[in-house]
């Protein structure tokens, strides 16, 4: 081990060899900032179930959102017809599966059609799909 605690085999004339350290500098986070927010909040409330959210303003270095969150214990939502969908167990944590507007964002959901068609339902449950050998009883 050198110095830097890269093996020598590693480093040639020109700093560090190319063919072992040379893709990590394009990776990019595949998620979108706004679910990252979400995220973010609702392990931090995780009593309460995060609903959508939108861009609140930016500077060179970061980006502020607003959540929008909604407390499944409380009267008023389990009584409302049109949000009380949200206490069902099902929804808890949905920022962490990709099921805000934001989720669905990164994942391609918003896009319809043949260029989207290896998306749908999911990008693993379409491969899991196309990948499994199916022989019926009746061939």
């Amino acid at each position: 081990m050198g110095s830097s605690g890269i093996n020598a085999e590693y480093i040639g004339s020109s700093g560090i060899n190319a063919e072992y350290m040379g893709g990590i500098n394009q990776l990019k986070f595949v998620r979108n900032h706004r679910s990252t927010a979400e995220e973010r909040v609702g392990r931090v409330a995780a009593n309460l179930r995060v609903l959508n959210s939108y861009w609140v303003c930016q500077d060179s270095s970061y980006k502020w959102y607003e959540i929008i969150l909604v407390d499944p214990a409380h009267k008023a939502i389990r009584n409302d017809a049109r949000l009380n969908w949200i206490v069902n167990g099902v929804h808890a944590h949905r920022e962490c599966r990709g099921l805000t507007s934001a989720g669905k964002a990164y994942r391609g959901l918003r896009k319809k059609g043949g260029k989207v068609s290896k998306i749908r339902p999911s990008v693993r449950a379409n491969w899991k799909r196309r990948n499994t050998l199916s022989l019926r009883r009746y061939r």
